[in-house]
């Protein structure tokens, strides 16, 4: 079961036309936009100081600013790393059903977002490449829900999306409004977070039309495993930012050790909840989620 197994709604397509037309008309080149600084500063903070992992935990006060600042460094190299990897995963979902039956629709704005997206894993793999020392961290992948339907499976590629998207935005908002980082990283979070905003836009109106589909054929029980593996994906995506080589490089002997402490700081729950606050409302609102909570008591 696709989309076009039952009437699209004009509200979507006319929300996809929209925003083709916005695509159109914010169309830039990164390849000639951007203004990479020939490097950045060793002793500045790389990403705002309240979202490096370190923050509001006992280790922010034993490494002191300058500490915060190294770990800002690498923290940034691993967002920047993350998105490499996202976008390459959501590139191929996506491209799998661009003009297959069922996606006829939206398939036009597939074009659009698939530009948009290798346009992103190009300009955030060029950030690590220039300042990272070419590197870009490894990061290990989530088991994936057996679907059970293609209803359900499309609902479940494009809900991932969504997710990963919107925790994405929420960082780079943040950087962008940032004035005390280095121009170079503002740029390359703003330009994210303007596009993503149609991106997201896009991803809530589908997700809310598949997860309808999928809901015609579920039953309850089904429809909470489906509830309690998205949100199982969003604490693997958050805990993602808690990466031992990024703690290694920092200059912390012991990685995992660190990890641990600062996975287990309760001041770090809060900081998780604004990451997600605006998808999981959402996911809420729509009937996804019976509830906003991520941990189990």
């Amino acid at each position: 079961m696709t989309i076009t197994d039952h009437a699209v709604p004009d509200r979507f397509v006319e929300i996809l036309d929209r925003l083709g037309r916005m695509s159109v008309e914010d169309y830039y080149n990164p390849y000639r936009m951007f203004e990479w600084a020939d490097e950045l500063p060793e002793d500045a903070y790389w990403m705002t100081p309240e979202l490096v992992t370190a923050h509001g935990t006992p280790i922010e006060d034993e490494i002191g600013v300058d500490g915060m600042k190294r770990l800002s460094r690498w923290e940034s190299i691993n967002f920047y790393s993350l998105n490499v990897h996202g976008i390459r995963e959501l590139l191929i979902e996506v491209i799998r059903r661009i003009h297959t039956p069922g996606f006829e629709v939206p398939s036009e704005f597939f074009h659009h977002f698939i530009g948009e997206e290798n346009e992103h894993m190009w300009f955030f793999a060029e950030f690590c490449r220039r300042y990272g020392a070419g590197k870009i961290y490894s990061t290990p992948s989530i088991k994936t829900q057996d679907p059970g339907s293609a209803a359900t499976e499309n609902f479940l590629v494009f809900a991932r999306i969504l997710l990963f998207e919107e925790i994405v935005d929420h960082y780079n908002a943040r950087m962008a409004d940032d004035s005390g980082l280095h121009e170079t990283i503002r740029q390359v979070n703003r330009i994210h977070h303007h596009d993503e905003s149609r991106h997201i836009a896009f991803g809530r109106e589908l997700v809310s039309l598949l997860y309808q589909r999928v809901r015609e054929q579920a039953t309850e029980s089904e429809l909470r495993e489906l509830e309690a593996y998205l949100k199982r994906y969003i604490v693997f995506s958050l805990q993602s930012f808690y990466n031992p080589q990024v703690y290694r490089d920092a200059g912390f002997s012991d990685p995992l050790q660190v990890r641990s402490r600062i996975l287990a700081d309760p001041s770090r729950r809060s900081a998780e909840r604004k990451a997600v606050r605006k998808p999981v409302s959402f996911f809420v609102k729509s009937g996804i989620f019976s509830d906003s909570e991520l941990y189990a008591a």
